[in-house]
């Protein structure tokens, strides 16, 4: 790889770098920043009551405005500039990598040799540019190089460099090509036309894009499946959005999660408006049931429509697969401020819904956003069919570069053959959803 280019000038140091402004020229140019996710336009809150989204709690701050990339990660661009990226890999190995950095806190303000080797470590990926020079005391331009290092590695851009983001910063360069060669088999295969209107899902970023005549129409981000519950790799349709819907407990969530759920707490039910029916159709009560067995499983629990408690949230995108996954609206929408976003039993929650619906339907006759929105806040069950269907593809992509940004994200399900990181172990033990049970599959 050749030596970083002195595109940067002192003078925009002078000046405070913004992320956006530290688009060195790294070989690719811009080694990248990940996407900013979308909040309504008018800045409003939506339906969705006031609870803060991913966007909505770090795009205000305008040293954090990254530029958001339009060109689809599954497209025949992001296959040659990821091709291009494994070129300079190789360059930059031959030349010996980078350096490791200590293991230790470091942040604004701090001073040790520690950010001595921070600063080489940013400078030999772009993240820094080689005139921010080699002192020991953490300042603002190693602050917005850290936050650059962090969007393209899917972390939130706190500017804090503690573990996770000292993890990624140490995983070899070697790990990284590898990587980088093995994703681009994985984009390879979906390099063709996918159609004019499509939906690629990406588990490993958990983030939805949503793509028109090649060009990314908007970004949301994602809850995706458990490492113990893994959302699948799978192409399919959406041929239905069903608003206000029921959800149907599945007998796999029965057993694994509503059973323990009642035993720590007999009000979850009811907490929860989750009624209980036997074969023949009625209700009973949650007290004639014995918890302490497995009896629960013979009966049928079905939760009440209603985005504030409704596991599926105000919304529920159809689409029909051997796998019983569809993706859904949530009422936990504090999920999507999380750098770990694995919450589900396998299927997706879409953050900004209502966006997303609306591409989704914007073909269909009689579904424009009034529309949608009449529909949500009626609170009744409605369907609506597209009249033509829109392919979606959930994916497993791991390292991708685009519009000259280099992309990596965490190997959470173990399939890209490294073993699991320290990052994947340290996940595993955090908290993974909101109280509520996690939708699988949905019977009406």
């Amino acid at each position: 790889m050749t030596k970083l280019k002195n595109s940067v000038s002192r003078r925009a140091f002078a000046q405070g770098l913004t992320i956006a402004g530290l688009t060195a020229a790294f070989g690719l140019g811009r080694f990248g920043a990940t996407e900013a996710f979308a909040a309504p336009a008018d800045g409003s809150a939506g339906l969705f009551g006031e609870q803060a989204e991913w966007v909505q709690k770090y795009e205000g701050d305008s040293r954090l405005a990254v530029p958001r990339s339009t060109t689809p990660v599954l497209s025949p661009q992001t296959v040659a500039t990821t091709e291009q990226a494994i070129q300079q890999y190789q360059d930059l190995i031959s030349r010996g990598g980078w350096n490791t950095v200590p293991v230790q806190t470091l942040k604004l303000g701090s001073k040790s040799a520690a950010v001595v080797a921070l600063r080489k470590r940013l400078t030999i990926t772009g993240d820094l540019d080689e005139a921010a020079g080699t002192s020991p005391v953490f300042d603002s331009y190693v602050e917005a190089g850290v936050r650059r290092f962090q969007a393209r590695h899917g972390i939130s851009p706190t500017g804090v460099v503690a573990k996770q983001t000292t993890d990624a910063l140490n995983v070899p360069a070697q790990v990284r090509l590898r990587q980088l060669e093995i994703n681009l088999v994985r984009l390879r295969a979906f390099s063709g036309n996918l159609g004019g209107r499509y939906v690629t899902m990406n588990i490993p970023a958990a983030a939805v894009e949503t793509v028109e005549n090649g060009v990314v129409a908007t970004h949301h981000a994602a809850g995706v499946g458990k490492i113990d519950r893994q959302s699948p790799v799978m192409q399919a349709k959406v041929v239905e959005i069903n608003f206000n819907p029921f959800w149907t407990v599945p007998a796999s969530i029965i057993r694994k999660d509503l059973i323990p759920k009642m035993q720590a707490d007999p009000n979850y039910l009811s907490d929860n408006k989750i009624r209980v029916f036997n074969g023949a159709g009625t209700e009973v009560t949650p007290q004639s049931i014995n918890w302490n067995s497995m009896e629960a499983t013979q009966y049928k629990f079905r939760q009440d429509p209603g985005g504030d408690v409704n596991s599926l949230g105000f919304v529920r995108i159809n689409i029909p697969n051997p796998h019983g996954v569809y993706m859904h609206d949530t009422p936990a929408k504090g999920i999507f401020g999380d750098d770990f976003r694995f919450v589900s039993s396998g299927c997706v929650r879409v953050q900004n819904v209502r966006d997303y619906v609306a591409w989704l339907l914007k073909d269909t006759s009689g579904w424009d956003r009034d529309h949608i929105d009449e529909a949500i806040r009626s609170g009744q069950r409605i369907d609506a069919r597209l009249s033509t269907p829109v392919p979606v593809y959930w994916v497993y992509v791991t390292a991708w570069a685009n519009d000259g940004v280099v992309q990596f994200r965490e190997d959470i399900y173990q399939r890209d053959g490294f073993g699991a990181s320290g990052a994947v172990a340290s996940a595993r033990s955090q908290p993974q959803g909101g109280g509520l049970l996690e939708p699988m599959a949905l019977s009406e």
